[in-house]
């Protein structure tokens, strides 16, 4: 083939092909065929459609005149042609470069993408292109809401990341306003929450405003832009707060140079509890999308802030029934100990006498010659009564407070307890301690009680045949292992205390536990017996038993 029949196809490459150019003209898609001087061979029926040529017929011109109005090859900033590349590499490219609707209008402009494929001649040499164009400002539009979802999804992941867990409404609100700024690129904001009781908002935190912003602007419901969105539960958006008519504390907003502005509200169960507010210093800073992230998130911080006024309560109540149990246990370990001490100085000490009169009476009866056996049946019996009155005396006087307990501590306390109830119902037991120093007294009442509660179960329920008391304390905490080879029960079965009174024992032990700050876990299986692990910390423990000891 020579030079002239090389020029005639490369002008006319779809020549003798009258179908294919049929084809072609029915392609929905832009193509056209360009040599590599950017004439232009050949338009489809669609590219013909949208080309600006300046005669009917637009071949034979140049592409970048009729398809982008330039006066040049197509380069930056807009985009670069890529055919010179492709004559470069022989190889097919494909990009995407947006196409203004109007000259310079790149805010409002399409995206075309552009593949272009190499034409050769016989020996191989690049005789122009293939182009196919494609509008895909759709695709692009849907690919940016996608991403821009994809953002929102993302934000509300971290805010929610960020606020799990934590259960302070401080701790919330801080993390929440450090994550809602990051996530908007900004580095002035704060949260407003409303007071119930007098309608207002005011800042619990903020960044980049200064103090006496933060302390002065105070807001009724329905007044300023915060004031307006907790009113309305509506988000807002401004170019410019300074220059907005709602807006109260015109001079303080002036003197922190406050531009650009968003605030959202903060709802939990359809309430509003407060409202965020993020700024700018440059007006128009945030979009109508941040605006709508900043809600959304609105909705989740919200709720994270009526749950922590939940936890809050809870607290408050906890806090309030460990007092009022703390003053009811202090109360009772008192009346116990003065009832304990009447017991000991009055009637134990009676009943003492008693017996010892008795056996008098008896002996001057016998040293005198009385031999009536009525009588001296009636006396024997009269003194037993006394001496087994006086044994149960003592050992209520025990239950209630035992004398060891004060005088001597823990330790004995809990080896005279064992003696006087586990040995008579032939229960073997072992009682070892480690650390003989005295503890403070709250934390040796609240481990003796737990001892008694436990060995009252053993004796009444558990039918235990071996009792393991192990009491091991150092200079940081003291902790009490008790071991019974009994019957056992289910514990989690027993989730309250019911009417019955079955389960205040296992409750009371633990709540005994807590209130000195140490906790209690009681483990047990049918048929494999009962433990139960008291740990108690001894912050303060030494001073503690020394004033005790001086006392005592």
């Amino acid at each position: 083939m020579d030079a002239e029949q090389r020029s005639a196809q490369a002008t006319h490459p779809l020549a003798g092909s009258p179908d294919l150019a049929k084809v072609l003209d029915s392609v929905e898609d832009e193509i056209v065929v360009v040599d590599t001087a950017y004439r232009l061979l050949f338009a489809n029926s669609a590219a013909s459609g949208s080309l600006r040529a300046a005669t009917p017929s637009p071949e034979g011109d140049l592409c970048y005149q009729v398809v982008e109005h330039t006066d040049s090859p197509c380069s930056t900033p807009v985009w670069m042609c890529p055919l010179q590349q492709m004559i470069q590499t022989g190889d097919p490219i494909s990009i995407t470069h947006p196409c203004p609707e109007e000259q310079g209008a790149l805010s409002s402009a399409k995206y075309i993408k552009l593949s272009m494929y190499p034409l050769k001649d016989p020996d191989g040499r690049i005789t122009g292109a293939v182009c196919l164009r494609r509008d895909v400002s759709a695709e692009r539009k849907l690919e940016a809401e996608m991403l821009t979802r994809h953002h929102q999804l993302l934000a509300l992941s971290r805010i929610s990341e960020a606020v799990s867990g934590l259960s302070r409404l401080d701790d919330i609100l801080n993390v929440a306003l450090d994550t809602v700024l990051e996530i908007v690129h900004g580095t002035i904001g704060g949260i407003l929450l409303v007071n119930q009781r007098t309608q207002e908002l005011h800042y619990r935190v903020q960044r980049g405003l200064s103090s006496k912003y933060a302390e002065e602007v105070r807001l009724k419901i329905g007044v300023g832009i915060a004031g307006t969105v907790a009113q309305s539960g509506e988000p807002i958006l401004l170019t410019d707060i300074s220059t907005d008519p709602r807006t109260e504390h015109v001079d303080l907003v002036s003197a922190e140079g406050l531009k650009g502005f968003v605030s959202v509200p903060l709802r939990a169960k359809n309430k509003v509890v407060g409202v965020v507010n993020v700024a700018s210093h440059l007006p128009g800073q945030f979009a109508r999308e941040d605006m709508y992230l900043l809600d959304s998130i609105g909705h989740q911080v919200g709720v994270a802030i009526g749950q922590a006024r939940l936890y809050e309560q809870l607290r408050n109540a906890t806090d309030r029934y460990q007092s009022l149990l703390q003053h009811s246990l202090t109360a009772q370990e008192a009346e116990r100990k003065r009832i304990a001490r009447e017991l000991h100085d009055g009637t134990s000490q009676m009943l003492t006498g008693l017996a010892l009169n008795l056996q008098a009476a008896r002996d001057i009866a016998e040293m005198i010659g009385i031999k009536d056996a009525m009588m001296e049946e009636r006396l024997e019996k009269a003194q037993t009564l006394a001496v087994q009155t006086s044994m149960e005396v003592t050992k209520l006087i025990n239950d209630l407070r035992p004398t060891l307990l004060d005088s001597l501590g823990l330790a004995p306390a809990i080896q005279r307890y064992v003696e006087t109830w586990l040995q008579p119902e032939g229960i073997r037991s072992s009682v070892v301690t480690r650390g003989h120093e005295r503890l403070p007294s709250e934390v040796e009442v609240a481990l003796f009680r737990i001892t008694q509660e436990a060995i009252n179960n053993i004796t009444k329920h558990a039918e235990a045949t071996n009792v393991a008391i192990d009491l091991q304390c150092d200079g940081e905490k003291c902790v009490l292992r008790i071991e019974d080879d009994g019957k056992g029960f289910d514990v989690e079965e027993i989730t309250r205390v019911e009417k019955t009174g079955r389960g205040v024992g296992l409750f009371g032990m633990k709540e005994r536990v807590t209130l000195v700050g140490g906790r209690c876990s009681i483990e047990s299986q049918r048929g494999r017996g009962t433990t139960i692990v008291s740990e108690v910390p001894l912050t303060g423990s030494v001073s503690d038993a020394e004033d005790q000891s001086a006392g005592g």
